[in-house]
C-alpha cells in the first residue's frame, strides 16, 4: 500500500471509531445530557474527550446501570474539572 492508501484507511477507521463513540454516547446519555456534551465539545473539546473517555470506561466495566441524566453529567463534569484544576495547580 502506498502512503495515500494508508492515510485514507486511517481516516476511515477514525471516522468509524467516532461514529461508534457517538452511538454509544446516545445510548448511555439522556437527550439533555447528550446535548450538553455536544455544547461542551464545541467550547472545550479536551474536557468533552475526557468525559467521553470516563463514560466509556464505566460502561465497559459494567458500572453503568441506567442512562446518564443531565444532572449526573454535571456531576461528572465537576469531578473532571476539579481534577484538572488540581493538576494544573501542582505543576
Amino acid at each position: 500500500m502506498n502512503g495515500e492508501a494508508l492515510d485514507a484507511e486511517k481516516l476511515q477507521q477514525a471516522q468509524q471509531a467516532e461514529q461508534l463513540k457517538k452511538q454509544l454516547m446516545t445510548k448511555m446519555l439522556s437527550k439533555e445530557a447528550f446535548e450538553r456534551l455536544g455544547r461542551i465539545r464545541t467550547v472545550n473539546p479536551e474536557i468533552a474527550a475526557q468525559v467521553e473517555l470516563y463514560l466509556m470506561q464505566i460502561y465497559q466495566t459494567g458500572q453503568l446501570n441506567e442512562k446518564i441524566t443531565d444532572e449526573k453529567l454535571k456531576n461528572v463534569l465537576k469531578i473532571i474539572t476539579q481534577k484538572r484544576q488540581t493538576t494544573i495547580k501542582r505543576v
